[in-house]
């Protein structure tokens, strides 16, 4: 907060009560004290109990591994999302509401490709529930508030803007993160980031950082994207994905378009279709495809058991071959 602020405060200090005036035209706000204040009690706090061996999170011998997070709540009956990572494996899980009170919390659905997890508490008191935004509507340089867990230290809120939109960090098929400079540091994962009005626009996912602290560059599942997997955990526990059973891979330096099979899972999809390794997939139903990204996004959106046309490249020749997508086995790719 401190090394944000400064330039505003130095450039104040230079420019006198005209610089200060241009800053507030410009939309800085005066104090965020009531928009905390607003939003504060649907912030809560995550910690799990790992069990030994779960990777990233390792505890002593013979022990658990403790890992916090964060989260904020959708529904008056406790429904409370976070990410799937902070919960992934988890033997224990905790949730501190704002003003202290703890509850045991169970899983409700995840998602490991959008990294995203509902959890579920139960209180006597029905509970202050979190607006969701239109982050189609936010643009680079809104001002955003990003709220949660670091490093365990309670519940906390940095200022930032937006720096960048659709961003693709190699973090999944699905990347198409909100960049944010608002400082985000372990522990504010699955936090939310809330416009000025209160909502919000997107959920802290990532960071890049060669120290593991925050530099500035902090990344968010956009809120429209994220509220539709949140609505379909909440309903139904999982997100069902179509799969294909190959890996692939871009087709290369110079191609527009398209990705190449590079391994076909044995008695898969596309193995029961003849599919082969190295050969190219140009279209899905009729639609151009621009590579191994579009190809994993466009069939895990998919229900199992659709049959889709894939248009297959050989000798300048394109071909269809009709294959019935299953449905994608956990942690498993194409």
């Amino acid at each position: 907060m401190q090394r944000f602020f400064g330039p505003l405060i130095f450039a104040a200090l230079l420019l006198g009560p005209r610089g200060v005036a241009a800053a507030q035209v410009m939309g800085a706000p005066a104090s965020l004290a009531p928009l905390v204040r607003a939003v504060a009690p649907v912030v809560v706090g995550i910690t799990v109990l790992q069990a030994p061996g779960t990777p990233e999170k390792h505890g002593p011998a013979g022990g658990v591994a403790e890992a916090a997070g964060s989260g904020f709540i959708v529904s008056r009956d406790g429904m409370i999302v976070t990410n799937d990572h902070v919960i992934a494996g988890a033997a224990r899980i905790m949730v501190t509401l704002n003003d202290g009170e703890q509850f045991p919390a169970k899983l409700a659905g995840a998602d490991d490709l959008t990294d995203i997890a509902v959890i579920k508490i139960t209180s006597p008191r029905p509970l202050p529930v979190a607006v969701w935004g239109n982050s189609a509507s936010a643009q680079v340089g809104d001002w955003v508030l990003a709220a949660g867990n670091p490093f365990a230290l309670g519940n906390s809120f940095t200022l930032g803007i937006i720096s960048a939109e659709g961003r693709d960090i190699g973090d999944g098929p699905f990347d198409h993160f909100l960049q944010l400079d608002a400082p985000i540091n372990p522990g504010n994962s699955g936090g939310p980031a809330f416009n000025m009005a209160g909502a919000v626009i997107g959920i802290n996912s990532a960071i890049v950082s060669p120290s593991g602290g925050s530099v500035g560059l902090g990344f968010a599942i956009p809120s429209n994207s994220a509220r539709l997997i949140v609505a379909a955990l909440i309903a139904h526990g999982e997100i069902a994905r179509g799969w294909l059973g190959i890996s692939v891979a871009d087709r290369g330096a110079g191609a527009q378009e398209g990705a190449r099979i590079t391994g076909v899972e044995p008695g898969g999809p596309a193995a029961r279709a003849g599919l082969n390794a190295g050969e190219m997939v140009v279209a899905v139903n009729g639609r151009t495809i621009g590579g191994a990204t579009a190809l994993t996004r466009a069939i895990a959106s998919m229900a199992p058991g659709t049959k889709v046309l894939l248009g297959i490249s050989e000798k300048q020749h394109i071909f269809g071959v009709p294959v019935i997508i299953a449905r994608r086995p956990v942690q498993l790719g194409e």
